[in-house]
């Protein structure tokens, strides 16, 4: 799947370090703003037990888990709606992006600088949607110039649009985001077409110190990113990136032993990747045994023969019929012949629509 979420935030605030440690990518790193001039992308694994228990029980040649793109994004700056420090170019990276990932410090460090020279989580929040918000008032005000110009034909599309424009105009005024705005299902498919900056889903992470690691809602600071994520109906998680940059380089056994000797019960990177991937809608489907057993990303809502058609382009075009089963069923029972004694082995259609866990195999013909 070609969605990405992008990591922004002010300068120095985590952004890149985070980063190194989700995809070991080795991003430039300093402590000044800018050090991060281009966005480095990268791919990562999606943790996901499920894989492991499929193939203790169907076992496979190989095991191959989906993946998920960040990308890291340079730090930004108040005026950069206006241009200030590398604004354009680090606007123009964040529109590509297909969901928010916002870095927020959490920490108090003498020996990190801070571009407002305090630690104020709520502060650089506001920076951050403040600039992005201006942006995408800059570009309707543009857009409407131009359709309600053209509205004078009366032509139906434009007309809509125009509507979607009028309400959402005043809430950027007001120094809301778009994703607070409520629309319908029209209305939904224009505003993805003007590929506006906060109506991009968020993730709020909260870069936390060592030792707030095994209770990070205990943090001042986590508590006050929590209150304001809610009230944008979003998420928070606290992640201490320096530490699991280090803990990344490790193997599993010490990985573990450093998790335990922390108190912690899983790696905050596994927790930030799901929960970016779900914050796109995602979810993954299998197809196991023989040669491999894979993991497939898909958009929540398709239906069988687009799934098939993520695997090959042929398997949607001469789609049959799909044959699956769950997983949970699979776990519960133990077994494919007990999966097929309970009759939890199902015949489906076009119109299927395809459920997180799904483990598939596609009968086509071309």
């Amino acid at each position: 799947m070609a969605l990405t979420a992008g990591i922004v935030g002010l300068p120095n605030v985590g952004k890149s370090t985070l980063f190194n440690a989700i995809t070991k990518a080795g991003a430039e790193m300093a402590n000044y703003p800018f050090a991060t001039i281009d966005p480095n992308v990268g791919m990562v694994e999606v943790p996901d037990k499920r894989l492991d228990r499929i193939q203790e029980i169907i076992p496979a040649k190989k095991v191959v888990p989906t993946t998920f793109e960040f990308t890291d994004i340079a730090g930004i700056v108040k005026g950069a709606s206006k241009g200030e420090g590398l604004g354009n170019k680090f606007l123009e990276n964040i529109r590509r992006v297909d969901a928010i990932v916002h870095v927020v410090r959490a920490f108090d460090d003498d020996n990190i600088t801070s571009v407002t020279g305090t630690v104020d989580p709520l502060d650089d929040i506001d920076t951050i949607n403040l600039e992005l918000g201006l942006a995408d008032l800059d570009s309707v005000n543009k857009r409407l110039v131009k359709v309600e110009r053209d509205a004078k034909s009366r032509d139906k599309d434009i007309l809509a649009e125009l509507a979607v424009l009028q309400k959402i105009k005043p809430v950027l005024e007001n120094g809301d985001s778009v994703r607070s705005i409520e629309f319908d299902e029209d209305e939904q498919r224009i505003v993805k077409g003007l590929f506006l900056l906060t109506a991009k889903p968020v993730l709020y992470v909260a870069n936390i110190a060592e030792d707030d690691m095994a209770a990070p809602e205990e943090s001042k600071y986590v508590k006050q990113i929590e209150d304001y994520a809610k009230k944008e109906g979003a998420k928070t998680i606290g992640v201490s990136a320096k530490t699991e940059e280090e803990i990344a380089e490790l193997d599993d056994a010490d990985k573990a032993d450093f998790l335990e000797a922390e108190g912690v019960a899983e790696s905050g990177l596994d927790r930030l990747i799901r929960a970016s991937y779900h914050l796109l809608g995602l979810g993954t489907f299998f197809t196991a045994g023989g040669k491999e057993t894979r993991a497939w990303t898909f958009k929540r809502g398709i239906k069988a023969p687009q799934a098939a058609g993520i695997i090959h382009s042929d398997f949607e075009r001469g789609f049959i019929r799909a044959e699956t089963f769950s997983f949970s069923d699979l776990d519960e029972l133990g077994s494919m012949a007990a999966v097929r004694e309970a009759g939890k082995l199902r015949l489906e259609g076009k119109d299927y629509v395809v459920q997180d866990g799904d483990i598939i195999e596609f009968r086509f013909n071309v």
